[in-house]
């Protein structure tokens, strides 16, 4: 069947958004590639006449570029799976179990969704540091992320589509609560629950607001800390130096994208489906 007008008018406006959309992202490569003296040539070069790796070595020498991923793989996957344990747990409670106030609570846990993270950072802060003494400490940056509101909400509504019947099968097979959440409801929720897990990967791993107030020493910076202090390169013109930071600091968001698009997509697609 041939294309319409209006199809390839479409096409043609897809093609040139993504144009758009991978630019920057190309020139952040090719510039890390660069000698800083050429970073800035006017027009320009979209290729590398030579291929420069100092940038990349200069990074490990400038911060502890080791140590500062470290920290960002501990935290960032500490936070998923709590994440993911606290908003199953608290998702399936207010779809599957039926107790006194629940909708009132989840309302009240939905309402949160409203505030803005940045009006709770200072006294999540005072609380973290006065109450329990953990300022300047990872677990810092783990605890505050633990409750999501959006989890809980996005689960709970994977869990409402499952057919009581399920359960109802389990339990007449002798299956006790606990078995029935393991066996019967989280097998079901799995989608949802890749969905959560790529979106608080994400989100973790790019925060940067969080560990500039909760964070004072170096060595226990997540990397996002770490490439604010190579700002010093983009005063100078060097600009190289930090985006090659920017590169290596960014593969792992990009590999979590590309090997979980397929249970990302999946999962929106059976929420969609049974939505």
């Amino acid at each position: 069947m041939p294309r319409s007008a209006a199809d390839w008018l479409a096409m043609v406006f897809m093609l040139i958004i993504g144009i758009l959309t991978i630019m920057p992202i190309v020139w952040v490569v090719t510039t890390s590639l660069r000698t800083p003296a050429e970073s800035f040539t006017v027009p320009p070069e979209w290729i590398p006449r030579d291929l420069y790796f100092g940038n990349y070595l200069q990074v490990f020498d400038e911060i502890p570029f080791v140590y500062q991923m470290g920290n960002s793989f501990f935290v960032t996957l500490s936070t998923v799976v709590g994440q993911l344990t606290t908003a199953t747990l608290a998702g399936y409670t207010f779809a599957r179990r039926y107790l006194p106030g629940r909708d009132g609570l989840f309302w009240v846990v939905l309402a949160t969704l409203m505030i803005p993270y940045q009006a709770t950072l200072i006294p999540l802060f005072i609380i973290i540091s006065r109450v329990f003494g953990l300022a300047d400490t990872l677990w810092s940056l783990i605890l505050t992320a633990l409750p999501t509101a959006f989890g809980t909400f996005l689960l709970r509504q994977y869990f409402l589509q499952i057919p009581g019947e399920y359960e109802e099968a389990a339990m007449m097979d002798g299956a006790n609560q606990f078995q029935i959440f393991r066996r019967v409801y989280l097998p079901m929720v799995a989608p949802g629950m890749a969905i959560l897990a790529v979106l608080a990967f994400n989100g973790k791993w790019n925060d940067f607001l969080t560990p500039l107030i909760f964070m004072n020493t170096t060595s226990r910076f997540p990397i996002t800390l770490g490439i604010n202090d190579l700002q010093r390169y983009m005063m100078t013109g060097s600009i190289s130096v930090v985006l090659a930071a920017i590169v290596m600091a960014t593969l792992p968001v990009v590999l979590v994208y590309v090997f979980g698009q397929r249970y990302l997509i999946e999962g929106l697609m059976v929420g969609g489906l049974k939505g």
